[in-house]
């Protein structure tokens, strides 16, 4: 029992991602195939937003695929397809945007977020070790006080 887990396991791990791509919209031409495969991959579902069209079963994934077949059955090359989707849908549909100033707030805002949490945190930790450093020491009054209170406590 605990091999079969075991395999059934080690499959569930190895098994690659199952596309959405529906048997009627694979191509004939298994190097046009693999082109639209490529292509789509690097698209994203516009209504799933997480994932590429060849992932998706959104329908609007469904036709951004039968597209891009349809483009390279034309004969464009994968750029100007890739080119065709992004004139109609703009960089977002891209799971790779190009670096651009139109793009820079998306691959600047990481960096941006980090370095603000690492200067507050540099900030906070000065402001909590100041009143430590600058501490005067206790009163004999204030000790016996302490004392007092501890001794109470244990009683």
């Amino acid at each position: 029992m605990r091999r079969v887990s075991v395999l059934l396991l080690l499959g569930i791990l190895l098994a690659g991602p199952v596309g959405a791509v529906q048997p009627d919209e694979i191509l004939q031409n298994p190097a046009l195939e693999q082109r639209a495969r490529q292509i789509s991959g690097g698209l994203r579902c516009l209504v799933c937003q997480n994932q590429s069209i060849d992932d998706s079963d959104a329908p609007l994934a469904r036709d951004l695929r039968v597209l891009v077949r349809e483009r390279l059955t034309a004969g464009d090359s994968d750029q100007a397809v890739t080119d065709f989707v992004v004139a109609r849908y703009g960089d977002f549909v891209l799971l790779r945007p190009p670096f651009n100033l139109r793009t820079l707030a998306l691959w600047a805002a990481p960096f941006l977020i980090l370095m603000f949490g690492l200067a507050y945190l540099g900030r906070r930790s000065r402001q909590m070790a100041a009143p430590v450093a600058n501490a005067e020491p206790l009163s004999a009054d204030e000790r016996e006080r302490i004392e007092h209170l501890l001794r109470d406590q244990r009683d």
